[in-house]
């Protein structure tokens, strides 16, 4: 009789074969090198013969025999072989498990129970047996055939390996064992036959586990132990767990050799395969953090710069195309987190206008201020107050994953579609003012918070410089996924205009394309970025980019034209005063194309047009193609006049100076930043009836000076202007008052009685939040 046994699947020889170092260079270290040098991979260890998947159950025939070890030679061949059970068998976590617990599998065997796992061969006996040698006997397993044999052979090795560690690694004595420990567990996966996820994440699991209930270990510890599961890390993703303990070292140690050694290939496995960070939210927060660690790193933006580099490639085109929204996704997340304490204190979420412009919360904000402005006669009603009325009702829309609040009226429309005939509409650009607060708060981040913001808008920059990256970067950002108060944060808007600047500049309509809202109604970069939107801080000059290179490449230009009347008439129009080209062409091209009926709102473009050169030859050349728009300049100035917001008093004193405004009965200047310096130029409209200084810099002194010229003002307006008593005293001459707004004014009680005493004719007035009220 010859009993042969081997350890080997079919006795294959192992051959070794050392792969790349994971760390650098081609030099291994020696087992116990300290994290003061490079730290290297040791060799991998790889099988060249057959590859199984790991079994976790399968039929096969079984054999139990109850023997001393010293006479298994001589019952190998006696009448108990000759009775052999089928069974359908587990492998469990911690033993082994028939399906039907009967007959010789009655009682499981567990795996701390086998002393050793066998291929058995004898002559004239069942090919294809595995021999389990347990306390008191022997359990022997016959497989269909050579392969099948061998996969049961390597699944029940594995089994029994990672059941000892689990034991030996839950309850560590001495750190140097742990970590010899760990080494071999390495070892055994990398160079097992079995390929299944299983095999590399098991180990790692184990090592999570580990460090999950040991927290009190030394930073050299924690350090080694990164050392030691690097190998798997290269293929395999880390369990949460261990991405919690990385993310942990990341803050703690961002300069250590492990964040660039170790880290590196991990985070760039991650980017580069396809990932559902809404499902390992963990995986993100990683690599996150490894982002901000090279970050503080001292070459700092320049080593996230290299690793970007990195994950693009050196060509034209980026070869891993889940790299780009993994990378958003991460820096998205990355900016989230920088504003979460805003947006958790948030009360009754006030809008995006509200945190932008520091309005108070609901509970201690002052209620809405509407100008009410009546008069018996029907033809003193002023338009202004509906107006006002109309702007303090403001709607609060979403915009993907955000709310951006657009101020609208019920006038718009008409107003665009008003007959020649009906100049008592009300004037497009007075649908257009935004209200500012009466104070500015701006968002300060702290410390830690401003780093990550800076770091992660820095990476939205270098994505958006990649000509390949660039169209699917401007559709991920097309639905402004930022939280509503980063878009009030001025620090994070101004650094964020450079991608919107990249998109404009980008000739591809797919690019340019996005700066517009994705659904009708929702604000898009267009709108944020254009003058009275909130991230606007450059008097319109990336707007105007965006209109030209939108204008360049619109096949609907009258469907655009219509859209820019409807809802940026205003910033058109001071940009064309300041002489933008773009903007001139625009006004122009919507006289051509008759985008405006309203008459008043005609004649208020060709003073624009006219007012400077550039803007008077394109309207020679219009008025050469169009005879009607002479006949209409004919007829006389407008009656009614708003200003843009933002418009300065070189502004107004440009456009009055433009054209003929002696029929300007009604004129607006609310919201913008005009001074008591206009002043002059307003004593110079004989006709004016109602004016509206509505939150401007308005002062005594221009009070004064309108007081002895204008005495046929009937309506006018001062709310949230700087007058105090020393100006309001001087209205007592304008005796044709009938309407005048106070509203949270420097006035006095007295001032206020003496002005009732000396106006018989005022019918309207508001003097709340001051002291007359």
């Amino acid at each position: 009789m010859d009993v042969t046994s081997s350890s080997g699947g079919g006795g294959d020889p192992r051959q070794i074969e050392e792969t790349k170092p994971l760390l650098g260079g081609d030099v291994s270290a020696p087992e116990g090198t300290k994290m003061g040098a490079v730290p290297c991979r040791r060799a991998l260890l790889l099988c060249n013969g057959m590859r199984y998947k790991l079994l976790q159950e399968g039929d096969i025939q079984v054999c139990v025999i109850r023997h001393p070890r010293t006479f298994l030679s001589k019952i190998l061949t006696s009448k108990f072989l000759r009775r052999w059970e089928p069974h359908h068998l587990t492998l469990a976590d911690n033993s082994l498990a028939s399906a039907t617990p009967t007959g010789y599998m009655e009682n499981s065997v567990s795996y701390s129970a086998i002393e050793d796992v066998q291929l058995l061969s004898w002559e004239n006996a069942p090919k294809y047996c595995l021999q389990l040698t347990i306390p008191g006997g022997t359990v022997l397993l016959q497989a269909a055939n050579s392969y099948l044999r061998d996969q049961w052979f390597h699944s029940l090795q594995w089994k029994k390996k990672i059941y000892k560690y689990k034991k030996v690694l839950s309850n560590p004595s001495r750190w140097e064992v742990v970590l010899k420990e760990i080494r071999t567990l390495v070892d055994m996966a990398l160079t097992s036959p079995l390929q299944d996820d299983s095999i590399n994440q098991a180990p790692l699991e184990i090592v999570s586990k580990l460090l999950s209930e040991n927290t009190n270990l030394t930073t050299q510890e924690h350090e080694n132990i990164i050392v030691a599961i690097a190998p798997l890390l290269e293929n395999n993703h880390p369990p949460p767990d261990l991405c919690e303990f990385f993310c942990k070292h990341c803050r703690e140690r961002p300069r250590s050799m492990v964040v660039i050694e170790v880290f590196t290939p991990v985070v760039q496995r991650i980017l580069k395969h396809n990932m559902d960070f809404g499902k390992c939210p963990r995986l993100r927060l990683f690599t996150q953090e490894y982002i901000l660690a090279l970050n503080e790193l001292n070459a700092g933006m320049e080593v996230v710069k290299k690793f970007i580099q990195s994950m693009h490639g050196p060509t034209g085109h980026c070869p891993h195309p889940r790299v780009l929204p993994n990378l958003v996704a991460v820096c998205l997340a990355a900016i989230y987190s920088c504003y979460e304490e805003f947006i958790n204190s948030r009360d009754n979420s006030p809008s995006l206008k509200e945190i932008r412009n520091g309005c108070q919360q609901p509970c201690d904000r002052k209620p809405t201020l509407p100008l009410r402005l009546l008069h018996p006669s029907p033809d003193l009603v002023s338009q202004e107050a509906t107006l006002s009325e109309a702007r303090l009702k403001s709607v609060v829309v979403a915009s993907s994953e955000i709310h951006v609040e657009v101020e609208r009226t019920s006038t718009a429309k008409p107003a665009l579609t008003a007959s020649a005939g009906n100049d008592s509409e009300p004037n497009l650009i007075d649908c257009l003012m935004v209200s500012p607060a009466c104070s500015t708060m701006s968002i300060e981040l702290g410390p830690q918070a401003d780093r990550t913001l800076g770091c992660y808008v820095e990476i939205l920059k270098l994505l958006s410089d990649y000509d390949d990256w660039r169209p699917s970067l401007a559709s991920l950002l097309q639905p402004i996924p930022f939280p509503k108060e980063a878009l009030a944060h001025e620090k994070f808007t101004k650094e964020l205009k450079y991608v919107i600047q990249r998109f404009a500049e980008d000739p591809r309509q797919e690019v340019h394309s996005c700066l517009l809202s994705v659904r009708a109604g929702k604000d898009g970069w267009f709108q944020l970025y254009s003058p009275g939107g909130v991230a606007c801080d450059d008097d319109g000059e990336l707007f105007a980019s965006m209109v030209h290179i939108l204008m360049g490449s619109c096949y609907k230009t009258k469907k655009f034209l219509l859209s820019l009347a409807e809802n940026k008439l205003g910033p058109c129009m001071l940009l064309a005063l300041r002489g933008n080209q773009t903007m001139v062409e625009i006004l122009c091209l919507m006289l051509e194309y008759n985008i405006i009926d309203n008459n008043d709102t005609q004649l208020q473009i060709i003073s624009t047009l006219e007012s400077t050169d550039v803007g008077k030859r394109m309207y020679e050349q219009l008025c050469d193609r169009q005879r009607e728009l002479k006949e209409l300049q004919r007829k006389g100035g407008p009656t009614r006049l708003t200003l843009p917001s933002k418009s300065t008093d070189a502004d107004l004193a440009r456009l009055l100076s433009s054209g003929s405004f002696g029929n300007l009965e009604n004129l607006s200047l609310a919201f913008t930043n005009v001074t008591s310096a206009c002043a002059e130029h307003l004593i110079k409209l004989p006709s004016l009836k109602q004016l509206n200084l509505w939150s401007t810099q308005f002062g005594d002194a221009g009070l004064r000076l309108l007081s002895e010229h204008l005495t046929m003002l009937q309506v006018l307006n001062l709310c949230e202007t700087p007058v105090t008593d020393a100006g309001l005293l001087a209205l007592s001459s304008m005796k044709s008052l009938c309407s005048l707004n106070m509203n949270s004014t420097k006035l006095s009680a007295d001032t206020y009685e003496d002005l009732k005493a000396k106006l018989p004719n005022l019918k309207e007035v508001d003097v709340r939040y001051t002291e007359a009220w």
